[in-house]
């Protein structure tokens, strides 16, 4: 057992303090499963039941879904939550990085001394890029404008999209090498036939050639409805393989993932997979990485 555990990768909510387009979006079944049963404030209090006896010290939130407008707002609450109730200790934001309104938009994420970085998502799956069109941020100069902005402001970038869009993103991210950039959910790979475990490691060597990114492994529940420790146990070895123990991080994605397992096995299992990592591997994957990039 690592020493402590940093939870890389979660998220709060609260259905009347912000305006969360997904939540409040009934019988629609998204490509994570049914949300009907996580419909409902998700608050730290909720998040700190979760543990069980792990030894979650510390916690990263990641925007989760608000309407652009209800951003800011997002940000507030949970920084509060962390006033409360000592969770989470980082807050990745969600901000336009193309509007011509970003800098005043971060200025008022900046009221949270918490605040680290951002988060626009580039690809969710397949099936709902097509209808948002997420993925032309990579063709959009003003989208690395943006991610430059950041850089000037001491902020980190988290990168969630697909294995079909690793390549292209390696080039654009490969333009703003001073940028700490955490990949989400191993680049979500949701294929796991031989063609699509191929496409998706080597989408993953051509980030991890990027030496100002690492990768957060988390959300494996979101693609594998019935996923087990052994059914990705592969799958995270092929991850630590590719970017090394000191470039990986471990997070839930409670409560998203809660729809398919509970905390203790989705963390349990992490620890299960990396039993035979050594002590500073292992501590360096739960705790280090993640204090190290989220400055916690």
């Amino acid at each position: 057992m690592p020493g402590y555990i940093v939870d890389a990768h979660h998220h709060l909510w609260d259905m009347n303090a912000c305006e969360h387009t997904w939540l409040a979006e009934r019988g629609v079944v998204r490509f994570f499963g049914d949300p009907a049963p996580i419909q409902k404030n998700y608050h730290a209090s909720d998040f700190k039941s979760e543990f069980g006896r792990l030894p979650i010290r510390k916690s990263v939130h990641i925007q989760c879904g608000v309407a652009v407008d209800s951003s800011v707002a997002e940000t507030l609450f949970v920084d509060g939550q962390f006033d409360e109730h000592g969770y989470p200790n980082a807050i990745i934001a969600f901000a336009d990085l193309t509007s011509e309104h970003l800098e005043d938009t971060l200025d008022r994420h900046g009221a949270s001394e918490r605040l680290r970085g951002v988060r626009q998502i580039v690809g969710r799956s397949a099936e709902e890029d097509r209808k948002t069109g997420s993925a032309g941020l990579l063709q959009n100069p003003a989208f690395v404008e943006g991610l430059r902005m950041l850089v000037s402001r001491e902020l980190s970038f988290d990168l969630q999209l697909t294995p079909p869009l690793m390549a292209k993103a390696a080039d654009v991210f490969g333009t703003v090498p001073e940028l700490p950039v955490a990949l989400c959910h191993c680049g979500s790979p949701s294929d796991f036939s031989d063609e699509g475990i191929e496409e998706w490691s080597s989408g993953l060597k051509r980030l991890a050639d990027l030496p100002n990114l690492i990768c957060k492994i988390s959300g494996f529940g979101m693609f594998d409805h019935q996923w087990t420790t052994d059914s990705i146990r592969s799958h995270v070895l092929r991850v630590i393989e590719i970017f090394g123990p000191k470039r990986v991080a471990f997070g839930s994605n409670f409560p998203v993932d809660k729809l398919h397992g509970s905390y203790q096995s989705v963390m349990g299992g992490y620890l299960d997979i990396t039993a035979e990592f050594s002590s500073d591997e292992r501590n360096a994957m739960f705790a280090g990485t993640a204090e190290a990039f989220y400055r916690i």
